[in-house]
């Protein structure tokens, strides 16, 4: 038995949740995969997964088994990543969670990316709220404002821009905030970010100011406070890769522009430093540069000016 064939086996056969899906990955057969699994469960003479009509799961055992595999399959990458040229092609799967706003950045750009690299692929995860990243098994996560977990390795890689925002048809019926303290007049949009609805912050660029708000429409994406707004049904802070082609074209209106949202730090997270592979290097190598490109995102770039 190949036992890095097998343990690479076992965990897409847990990523996946079925023998079916990782053999379609991996490209083999359905009784390869099971095979494969049953084979290192029998090299280590313990059950490794429950099998029943309603799908997989993992032992105590396999649960104990699966981070260990991940070091060695990680590390034998490694391995032939230094063993190989300088030109060596980044090749399987990454993981990257990111809040929704920067996924649509990057999304426009990964095309370019997977060209030049056939064989590496990017699952992209959608998510404004931090994850546990060893259970999901995510290989990258980008966090906004402070990140608390010490056991992360943390590379801060930017700054958002928001603005606060308004469709014209809601101006017409009620007349703009000019200072924070006016927006408790307002009907309000939000998203809960890490479960925060209730205040908003701001900054003059001498001094921040938060506001306590009473939402009417909250939701845990930003895709759908944008939709909302743009229906004219109130005030909402939007991320500026949302935000500014619709303030450009018209569609939205730049709110109290003396006071704009506070900046947070934007925040690539991973497990460790050791062992990475160079498919997920390659991928934090694309984000760091994709959000150096965007003059709003650097952390000493200007924010962008409107008349």
């Amino acid at each position: 038995m190949d036992i890095v064939s097998a343990l690479r086996t076992f965990q897409r056969v847990v990523e996946t949740g079925s023998f079916s899906a990782a053999a379609h990955d991996l490209d083999v057969t359905q009784p390869a995969v099971s095979r494969q699994v049953a084979a290192l469960e029998g090299h280590f003479a313990t059950r490794l997964l429950h099998r029943t009509t309603s799908g997989l799961s993992l032992t105590a055992e396999g649960e104990r088994m699966l981070p260990m595999a991940m070091r060695i399959l990680e590390a034998v990458e490694e391995l032939g990543d230094a063993a190989g040229s300088d030109g060596a092609m980044a090749s399987g799967k990454v993981r990257l969670s990111v809040p929704a706003p920067l996924g649509l950045y990057l999304s426009d750009r990964l095309g370019a990316l997977l060209a030049v690299h056939p064989k590496l692929s990017v699952e992209l995860i959608f998510r404004e709220q931090s994850s546990d990243m060893i259970e999901e098994r995510l290989d990258l996560e980008v966090r906004l404002g402070s990140v608390a977990d010490s056991s992360l390795v943390c590379r801060r890689i930017g700054w958002t821009t928001a603005f606060l925002v308004a469709s014209p048809a809601y101006l017409a019926r009620k007349a703009p905030p000019r200072t924070p303290k006016e927006i408790k007049d307002h009907e309000c949009l939000c998203y809960s970010r890490a479960g925060d609805a209730c205040s908003w912050s701001f900054s003059n660029g001498s001094e921040d100011i938060s506001v306590r708000i009473s939402p009417r429409l909250t939701a845990c994406n930003t895709v759908a406070i944008h939709r909302a707004a743009l229906a004219g049904a109130g005030l909402a802070v939007l991320s500026h890769i949302i935000a500014m082609p619709d303030i450009a074209a018209g569609r939205l209106v730049l709110v109290m522009k003396d006071f704009q949202p506070s900046r947070l730090p934007v925040t690539v997270v991973y497990p460790s430093r050791r062992n990475m592979p160079l498919r997920v290097k390659t991928v934090l190598d694309f984000l760091i540069d994709a959000i150096g490109q965007d003059q709003s995102m650097r952390a000493s770039g200007a924010d962008p000016q409107w008349n």
